[in-house]
């Protein structure tokens, strides 16, 4: 299949936008934050910049943009209906400022496929460069993921919670959230994200096979910037590599943890019965 989609690979597309200081607010109140001292904003804030906008009339069925074969159409048009944001990988160079001119270049850089247990899996590797006022401030490589329907009668996605708890004592840092239907109806404006999976019960249970609202990943992942950030400071870390494990649902205790310093920072997010959600990697 990969060889369908080798003219996608390639495509670029370029956004531009200010940081605005309502939405530096909005988003500051979201993770219920005190506004920094300086102008600059908190690591994790680029991923609410130069966001996808289609019109309403032209996302899909799940709520992100409908994918086709126009010459203008950024992703491919993979036949497979349920999508996840898999993994990133983050430098930061600079920091972004209040009301500063921000503009990213995403390109279409590798498309593969596999097949395992979890069925047909095509994954999309995407590079976004973040400038602001014109200088080199991120640097990301994300990864997309397509996968096949969930399976008819196949369990809900993640299995019940089991009868233990998460132990905190291995980590150094320790913080736990209950992300709740508040929390994830302002992450997806921040992020012009209308991904059904994490507003619409019906469809992420009975569309898509989970349990419950799934918790975006790039919120999971702003929550550990946010931890790494009340522990080394701000715009502290130089990288930041994330990789999704397991959903976490909505209305579910979420245990976020790191420990070590310098170039061998690890954080994790897991759910309250200790199944691990994210792993992560952070260097200063």
């Amino acid at each position: 299949m990969t060889g369908m989609w080798d003219a996608w690979i390639g495509r670029s597309e370029r956004r531009t936008e200010r940081v605005d200081s309502s939405l530096a607010m909005r988003w500051l109140a979201t993770l219920d934050r005190e506004a920094p001292a300086s102008n600059t904003m908190p690591q994790g804030f680029h991923w609410c910049l130069c966001t996808p906008d289609a019109p309403t009339s032209q996302l899909g069925p799940d709520g992100h943009p409908r994918r086709d074969e126009r010459p203008d159409s950024f992703l491919p048009p993979v036949p497979l209906p349920r999508r996840m944001w898999a993994s990133s990988k983050v430098e930061f160079l600079a920091p972004l400022t209040l009301l500063a001119r921000v503009e990213r270049l995403s390109t279409v850089m590798a498309i593969s496929e596999k097949s395992g247990s979890s069925g047909h899996l095509v994954f999309v590797d995407i590079a976004h460069e973040t400038r602001c006022e014109g200088e080199l401030a991120v640097r990301e490589m994300q990864t997309i993921v397509y996968r096949d329907a969930a399976a008819a009668g196949s369990p809900a996605v993640p299995p019940p919670p089991a009868d233990t708890s998460f132990e905190p004592s291995p980590w150094s840092a320790h913080r736990s959230i209950v992300p709740d239907e508040r929390l994830l109806f302002r992450f997806s404006a921040l992020t012009f994200n209308s991904h059904r999976i994490h507003y619409d019960l019906p469809y992420a249970t009975q569309e898509e096979g989970y349990r419950g609202l799934v918790v975006h990943g790039p919120l999971t992942a702003t929550l550990l910037l946010d931890l790494a950030q009340a522990e080394l400071g701000d715009n502290a870390l130089k990288g930041f590599a994330f990789r999704g494990l397991s959903p976490a649902i909505c209305n579910e205790p979420l245990h976020l943890v790191m420990r070590g310093e310098g170039e061998v920072i690890e954080l994790a997010a897991f759910a309250h019965d200790g199944r691990q959600v994210m792993a992560a990697s952070a260097t200063c």
